[in-house]
């Protein structure tokens, strides 16, 4: 269908300034409508994109790669399981933790709190929570102290600061000759951190490792140990080839399993988003197919006289099919380069229309990420130029057919 002389007349047709003025407007704004259509798509996934690794990052900067527990949700022998797994080649290093539910009390405000217990030292080898202490320090959570580090916002919410005492009540109960009573701890407050998510600025709260094994009754042992991998987007992957190397009473769980929902919305939101954005290149595509209909018209005479000198049908369909596909292939590469340039300056260019505008659009008060991350991904261009290109075809072919049923005898009945 594409010989020499199709390509040839389809793209000097391309080139050749009209008759019909209108004609060109409307390619022109069918070749602007692609390009504009790829580069909004190639730049708002890759805003996406970086969104969801900004989130990413945050939420494992708390959260352990993996752990693994016991059959009953405690280790006894966590320093031997942990030599055993240290030479794995993808694991960074594993931290234990001591983990349980609780209540904080100070004056009439009561509060529930997720209590984790760490090893200051080896925790800093599985997360970032030494970097995220705003107020005391991490390192004064030190074996019988009984310090505690609270959130950010559940410090605000319990009215304390650093160096305030405020009660601990753990669901564990002790018998007393009065009968059965609560156990309750009084804690000195010693840090406050701010991850930037409220899921844990407001509800978690850090001691050390031995105090919360004393307070919740599991002493000489530990709820699990968290893992850290060279790459925490293969931990999956990678979990269960360490497992293989486990006995198989243990239990793990990966970063995915427990934040599962949280990023399969994301993923869903972005595949949306995708459909919804490709929609644009898709009226652009169907501006070619109108482009390409006048175009046949206009044309109807060049055509019958091509006929009658022997140009199969295939050959006038061909004509057009390349008009269109160059249209499409010009828009297309626009497109990729302007998204690709702006994907990797939209951080930039936002700062800079924030300080024009004197309004930033993302208060740092109201959202916890107040900038525009991208994360540029050859995957996504690639996809999205090829779909843009694909849809450029297809809507070429009602048009050249069009133009090959032309009949010579009408066509020049007039001329």
């Amino acid at each position: 269908m594409f010989r020499p002389l199709s390509l040839y007349i389809g793209t000097r047709y391309t080139r050749a300034k009209r008759r019909n003025h209108f004609i060109s407007f409307i390619s022109l704004t069918s070749m602007l409508g692609v390009a504009l259509g790829v580069a909004a798509l190639i730049t708002v996934l890759s805003v996406m994109n970086g969104f969801e690794k900004e989130l990413k990052e945050r939420i494992l900067g708390m959260t352990s790669h993996a752990f693994i527990t016991g059959p009953d949700g405690t280790l006894s022998d966590w320093k031997a399981l942990r030599d055993q797994i240290k030479d794995h080649p993808d694991l960074v290093d594993s931290a234990p933790f001591v983990e349980g539910q609780a209540m904080l009390s100070q004056g009439n405000r009561v509060r529930g709190t997720l209590v984790r217990g760490i090893d200051v030292e080896m925790e800093k080898t599985v997360s970032s929570i030494g970097d995220k202490v705003v107020q005391g320090q991490l390192e004064a959570l030190t074996d019988g102290s009984f310090g505690i580090v609270l959130g950010k916002d559940l410090a605000l919410a319990m009215g304390v600061v650093t160096g305030d005492k405020i009660t601990l009540i753990t669901p564990h109960v002790s018998p007393t000759p009065a009968g059965v009573i609560p156990r309750l701890k009084r804690l000195t407050v010693v840090g406050i951190f701010e991850i930037g998510m409220y899921e844990y600025d407001s509800a978690l709260a850090i001691m050390n490792i031995t105090d919360a094994a004393k307070l919740f009754k599991i002493p000489d042992k530990v709820t699990g140990l968290r893992l850290e991998f060279d790459d925490v987007f293969k931990a999956p992957q990678l979990l269960r080839d360490l497992m293989q190397d486990v006995p198989t009473h243990y239990r793990a769980a990966d970063w995915t399993f427990q934040h599962a929902n949280f990023f399969r919305a994301l993923k869903t939101e972005k595949t949306v988003m995708f459909v919804i954005l490709m929609l644009i290149v898709a009226v652009a595509a169907f501006n070619i197919v109108s482009t390409l209909v006048m175009m046949v018209t206009d044309k109807q005479s060049d055509i019958a006289i091509l006929r009658t000198l022997g140009m199969t049908p295939g050959s006038v369909m061909g004509i057009f099919m390349v008009q269109g596909t160059l249209i499409g292939l010009i828009g297309t590469g626009l497109g990729v380069i302007g998204g690709i340039l702006l994907a990797l300056n939209i951080e930039n260019l936002i700062a800079g229309l924030e300080k024009l505008l004197g309004y930033q659009f993302l208060p740092a008060d109201v959202y916890y990420i107040s900038s525009l991350p991208s994360d540029l991904q050859s995957q996504d261009v690639v996809t999205i130029a090829i779909t843009a290109f694909v849809l450029s075809i297809l809507s070429t072919l009602y048009p050249s057919w069009r133009a090959a049923q032309v009949k010579p005898a009408e066509a020049l009945r007039y001329e």
